[in-house]
């Protein structure tokens, strides 16, 4: 056994012996790492585990004696994330909560790989007074938007805001209404997608509609513009559960995948149209409806498609003349 099982530059490895033989994966990992068991199964989910030299889908799964398990410990994370100044774009500010549009490449909180430079470090050091609120490593933070989508992003300033907040988006009484460009162009004007998703059955990095431990998801989409000459579509999506990758997923299943997306939406077919060389996922995040936490005032606000989509949308209107 490696003499540190925390060492992010180790490949852990382990031939499983009739002490750990019959035990749950994570369970025998556990025991023979010395690492949490929590932190085992994050460690399978993020597809960092192998059972004899297959990918570990379950850390349900069982192990016989004689089994191989490696492991891949992630890069450590800092104890807490640090201020930095890092321009934001503020949309509101308050006392309670501050509403920012998020650029897209931004990395919401500090995390294996991203220790610094993320949205989580531009707040701490543009609030002054956010830390702590909600967790040391995502202080304020209620909800996320993937790396490469863009829009309007909220922050909690206090606790009981944070609450708050939390439980509207937990109760789904949130408004969020994205704008996406895909490929395809649906005959309908409208559509709903009502498909459960969870980890994907081979990459656990993934989302999917077939993963034998989904759960409910549910996406409404509307026809914003159809681009019939370039097979494309400009949408507006509303997620109503908030599922990782939701749209994401759901659209790239309905046959609609957002341009310019190289985990769902097959990007190399955008090589030769309006999309090509966008780098990020058409997704923005163009709305988001609350109730103030503490007034209970409803409040909306709105992000304007960013340089690279609004170039997209033009190139898109050209196609058609």
């Amino acid at each position: 056994m490696p003499k540190n099982a925390n060492d992010a530059s180790e490949r852990l490895l382990f031939v499983v012996d009739e002490e750990a033989a019959g035990q749950r994966l994570d369970v025998a990992l556990a025991m023979l790492t010395g690492v949490a068991r929590a932190q085992i199964r994050r460690w399978i989910d993020a597809g960092r585990v192998t059972h004899s030299g297959r990918p570990a889908l379950r850390a349900s799964q069982s192990v016989v004696a004689g089994d191989v398990l490696e492991a891949t410990c992630p890069e450590p994370v800092a104890a807490k994330a640090l201020p930095e100044e890092i321009p934001l774009r503020v949309l509101y500010e308050d006392a309670d909560l501050v509403v920012v549009d998020k650029a897209a490449g931004m990395v919401v909180h500090p995390a294996p790989g991203h220790p610094s430079g993320t949205l989580v470090n531009a707040l701490l050091h543009h609030c002054g007074d956010l830390a702590g609120v909600g967790g040391v490593l995502r202080p304020g933070i209620v909800h996320r938007l993937d790396r490469g989508t863009s829009g309007v992003m909220l922050a909690a300033k206090n606790d009981a805001a944070h609450r708050a907040l939390a439980r509207q988006f937990h109760d789904h009484t949130i408004d969020r209404r994205y704008q996406a460009f895909v490929r395809g162009v649906p005959r309908a004007d409208t559509g709903k997608i009502d498909w459960p998703i969870g980890r994907h059955p081979r990459d656990r990095k993934r989302m999917s509609v077939r993963s034998r431990s989904a759960r409910p998801a549910l996406t409404l989409w509307r026809l914003l513009e159809r681009y019939p000459a370039s097979q494309q579509s400009h949408l507006e999506v509303r997620p109503e559960t908030g599922r990782t990758h939701q749209i994401r997923v759901h659209l790239s299943s309905a046959g609609l995948p957002i341009a310019g997306d190289a985990i769902y939406g097959k990007a190399r077919h955008d090589a030769t149209s309006a999309s090509a060389g966008l780098g990020r996922p058409a997704l923005h995040a163009a709305v988001l409806g609350i109730a103030h936490p503490r007034t209970g005032q409803k409040m909306s606000f709105e992000a304007a498609l960013p340089e690279d989509l609004q170039r997209l949308h033009t190139r898109l209107r050209e196609s058609e003349r």
